[in-house]
């Protein structure tokens, strides 16, 4: 079987093939320390003037390069490489390095460090097993290299001897660096991804909620399109009714089938004018009305919320804000409601308030407010207080599992639309959650009619 056999793709990977090798990258990587080692090498020999092992050097650095001829003949340099092929050919330039540096002086080769380039770039792209397995070789070529080794190439008048506290240091540097470096670019790869997921789930929810707002404009095509019919039909029961007898056996049917086809007409009338007549009453919707709405589908036994509705005081007067129907605040919020009354105990409250400039909602409960070991860390996308997803079965609540990204795409919806979201825990003693979203009034009120 091929080293190099097409990766397979299957949900074990994340998702899918994004955090798999290209061969080209690593490739083109080797080309470049080809590149590299060899000016290094006859810089050493040829301008410094330094006695070193030329041709030894020179046949190491050519089985590098022999081998990424082989792989760009042999493979497409687009193919992925699985985990498994990947990590290998990294394998091999942390060997091809060690016996590189094993001519050269050992770790008293300032040019030692290069062994965290392998263990870096598979901390950003492999699978952690990979990135031990290639840390603890690069820890085994260290450790063999700070005892066994050729003289470092130096002017043999006056030879150089580094102390042996020298080359211990030099080893604890190495593997220091290849232990910090792995989890920095590991942590920093894994965000990444994590937020690239996200991001693509948010735009995947914002999409369906486009796509049901696009349904008036599908109802007033779909009236356009059945008005001819129609009108065929109504013609055609009228010419019967004319033909038939005046008390026939089939009179009540045909003015019943006359009746409605005239009911239908008048629906999708109604339909086809609603760009003129009704569009934009439905676009708009008072910041009460829309809370009425969101609240309506998850009101339950258990949990009592209590809604507010009122100006600030100061601007008494001031009339309330009228939003237009938006996807992204719908689902926003509807999502900040639905965890309020999941974690709440008993109640949860909702207070709206205005004034000339700001339009803001508070949104309270009862519950065991957020933890505080993740409470920097909330709304970023996999952060959840829920049981871990995966699990077929609900909690003894009946409440769903969550992957911790319900949160990050309300808050990144509402932030789109223009709200500021700050969250809390209430003073004690008294306890939950505190979700605080404000909006700039000229962002998101349309005004009177």
């Amino acid at each position: 079987m091929s080293i190099l056999a097409a990766s397979p793709e299957g949900p074990e990977t994340f998702n899918s093939t994004a955090g798999l090798l290209r061969l080209r990258t690593l490739v083109r990587l080797r080309w470049l320390a080809v590149f590299g080692q060899s000016l290094a090498v006859l810089g050493v020999h040829f301008i410094l003037d330094f006695p070193l092992p030329l041709g030894a050097c020179l046949g190491v650095i050519a089985l590098s390069a022999w081998l990424n001829i082989f792989l760009t003949l042999r493979w497409r340099s687009s193919l992925r490489l699985a985990p498994t092929q990947a990590g290998l050919l990294l394998g091999y330039d942390v060997i091809q390095l060690a016996l590189l540096l094993y001519l050269t002086g050992g770790l008293e080769n300032p040019f030692a460090f290069l062994f965290l380039v392998p263990v870096t770039v598979s901390a950003t792209s492999l699978p952690l097993k990979w990135t031990l397995w290639l840390s603890t070789i690069a820890f085994l070529c260290a450790s063999f290299l700070a005892f066994f080794h050729l003289p470092l190439p130096w002017n043999t008048a006056a030879p150089l001897v580094l102390p042996k506290a020298y080359i211990g240091g030099m080893w604890a540097a190495i593997m220091c660096g290849v232990v910090f470096s792995s989890i920095y670019a590991r942590r920093i790869a894994e965000e990444a991804r994590q937020m690239s997921s996200a991001l693509t789930a948010a735009e995947v929810v914002l999409a369906r909620e486009q796509r049901f707002s696009a349904l008036d404009g599908l109802a007033a095509a779909a009236a356009h399109e059945l008005g001819t019919p129609l009108a065929t039909i109504a013609l055609v029961a009228k010419e019967l009714k004319r033909e038939l007898p005046e008390k026939g056996p089939h009179t009540d049917d045909i003015d019943l089938l006359i009746s409605q086809t005239g009911r239908c007409r008048e629906i999708l009338s109604r339909l086809a004018n609603r760009d003129t007549q009704a569009d934009d009453m439905y676009a708009r919707v008072k910041l009460s009305v829309m809370i009425e709405d969101l609240v309506a589908p998850i009101r339950g036994p258990d949990v009592t919320i209590d809604i507010t509705v009122a100006g600030d005081g100061t601007a008494a007067h001031t009339p309330e804000p009228v939003f237009r129907r938006n996807p992204a605040i719908a689902y926003g919020l509807g999502n900040l409601l639905e965890n309020a009354v999941d974690f709440a105990e008993t109640k949860v409250s909702i207070v709206a308030q205005w004034s000339q400039a700001r339009v803001s909602l508070l949104i309270s409960d009862d519950g065991l407010g957020f933890d505080q070991a993740i409470f920097d860390r909330l709304g970023d996308p996999f952060v959840t207080t829920r049981p871990g997803y995966g699990v077929d079965q609900e909690s003894e609540k009946g409440r769903h599992e969550g992957m911790g990204l319900g949160f990050f795409i309300a808050k990144t919806l509402l932030e789109r639309s223009g709200a500021t979201v700050s969250l809390a825990n209430r003073p004690l003693p008294e306890h939950g959650a505190v979700i605080q979203l404000s909006w700039p009034r000229n962002m998101v009120d349309l005004g009177p009619p």
